[in-house]
């Protein structure tokens, strides 16, 4: 049986907006963390410190995508 369902066109007119709204969040997520660090056990603390570590390169990789989605609206790719 096909799939009957159909493809939404990638629009990516918002994807500066949206990224930009992530990495606020993700940032947010961050600053929560450690203030909860200042009240977890060793083991917790450092669970949390891994955490912040992974959400701070995602923080990167998506500042990375928004400069290239700017790039994009800039040429008319968008």
């Amino acid at each position: 049986m096909a799939n009957s369902r159909h493809r939404q066109p990638d629009d990516r007119s918002n994807n500066v907006e949206r990224i930009r709204d992530i990495v606020k969040n993700t940032e947010e997520k961050v600053q929560e963390a450690e203030i909860s660090m200042e009240f977890a056990d060793p083991l917790e603390s450092n669970r949390l410190k891994e955490k912040n570590k992974r959400r701070k390169q995602s923080i990167e990789a998506l500042k990375d995508e928004m400069k290239d989605e700017m790039t994009a609206r800039k040429k008319g790719e968008v």
